[in-house]
């Protein structure tokens, strides 16, 4: 991957400028969201001290590493003496948006409830990122993505028949249903701040923004065409065309020959007499239909079968990992990830034609003093 110099483009939230207390999972990775597309993000993180040094060594992430906290400022201030909590009044009074992660109740005995915040700035946005919401029985939970995944009903439907459910990383709460979801409703609100001159308080719970993402599958059920029986759907590995199957070397196939001439494609490629297989739609014929698929597929390793469906609409795709994405020729060409520094950053998404979004750089601990930002911002 070609290396880059992380220089700046303003993107199209320039002059947007956020306020984030340093947090796990949604919370940093709103914040690179909003500071790729170009928002002026500072991150008040607590002062240097032995806990601090204990977790980064525990997690073995370096500052440079955690590649979420790119292109966004690090202040340190102690949220515990009063001149601290000042300090990041002071900056909210200049901020379009403050972003906190903490339990319900976590911020308001810090001093910085949003009552407080919108006393002193009544247009500014504030975002408060939970698993479980700022309300309801399960509101002061401990939790994790595992858990919000869960809670939404979704980590259910992410089993096998027979299978026991398997976690998507933490792709699905801290990411999808949090911190991206977050990033929305904050965007949308400083636009209506910027018509009402008034902010609001946007309570984003990672179990509503998980549950959000099923809204297809709802309907589906709803109409009778999606089953509540893990494994037994179209998209969930009931159907033989649509699924992951093992090849000769041990690595993967992704195969999603949905429509009939996709199908056709596919099976027309597999180098094998078809004249016996059961039709695409015969449903009871599925499971020997996937046996047959599995042992063609299985006669030749990844590489073969990835020449075999290359430029073809077969929709047959090898199961790459993260060095070899960054190295396929479509996503070179998009700059899918970008190396910065030995770590493959992945591009800000989405591309704009006009306010390009900023390219990724290595994070830093080091940064400003409170007063270092509040003189730029008054400027």
């Amino acid at each position: 991957m070609p290396e880059r110099d992380g220089s700046s483009t303003p993107g199209p939230l320039r002059g947007v400028r956020v306020v984030v207390l340093a947090g796990m999972g949604p919370v940093p990775f709103a914040s690179m969201l909003l500071a790729d597309l170009g928002a002026d993000v500072v991150r008040i993180a607590r002062p240097p001290g032995r806990a601090a040094r204990l977790l980064a060594q525990a997690a073995a992430l370096t500052a440079e590493r955690d590649l979420v906290n790119r292109g966004v400022r690090s202040v340190a201030v102690d949220l515990k003496s009063a001149d601290g909590v000042e300090q990041v009044l002071r900056l909210c009074e200049r901020a379009d948006v403050f972003v906190e992660g903490f339990r319900p109740g976590v911020v308001e005995r810090l001093g910085l409830g949003p009552d407080v915040l919108q006393g002193r700035n009544p247009a500014l946005v504030v975002a408060r990122l939970t698993g479980y919401g700022q309300s309801g029985p399960l509101s002061q939970a401990a939790g994790h993505d595992i858990n919000y995944v869960a809670q939404s009903g979704t980590l259910h439907a992410l089993g096998g028949s027979g299978v026991a459910p398997m976690p998507p990383i933490n792709l699905l709460g801290d990411y999808a249903g949090g911190g991206t979801v977050a990033a929305l409703g904050i965007v949308s609100a400083v636009l209506e701040a910027r018509t009402s001159g008034a902010g609001q308080v946007i309570d984003a719970a990672m179990v509503d923004g998980v549950a959000l993402l099923t809204a297809k599958i709802q309907g589906l059920r709803a109409a009778g065409l999606h089953s509540d029986a893990p494994g037994s759907n179209y998209l969930d590995g009931d159907a033989p065309f649509y699924g992951t199957y093992r090849c000769a070397d041990g690595r993967y196939l992704a195969v999603g020959a949905l429509e009939a001439d996709f199908y056709a494609e596919f099976v027309s490629r597999l180098g094998v007499d078809l004249s016996d297989w059961p039709d695409q739609d015969d449903e009871a014929s599925w499971p020997r239909l996937r046996s047959l698929i599995a042992d063609a597929v299985a006669a030749r390793p990844m590489a073969e079968w990835a020449e075999v469906y290359a430029g073809t609409d077969a929709c047959v795709t090898p199961v790459l990992t993260f060095e070899e994405a960054a190295a396929d020729p479509h996503n070179r060409e998009r700059d899918l990830y970008v190396a910065v520094d030995g770590a493959l950053h992945p591009a800000p998404a989405p591309r704009f034609s006009r306010t390009l979004a900023r390219a990724p750089s290595t994070p830093t601990d080091a940064g400003p003093t409170t007063d270092d930002v509040l003189e730029e911002w008054n400027r």
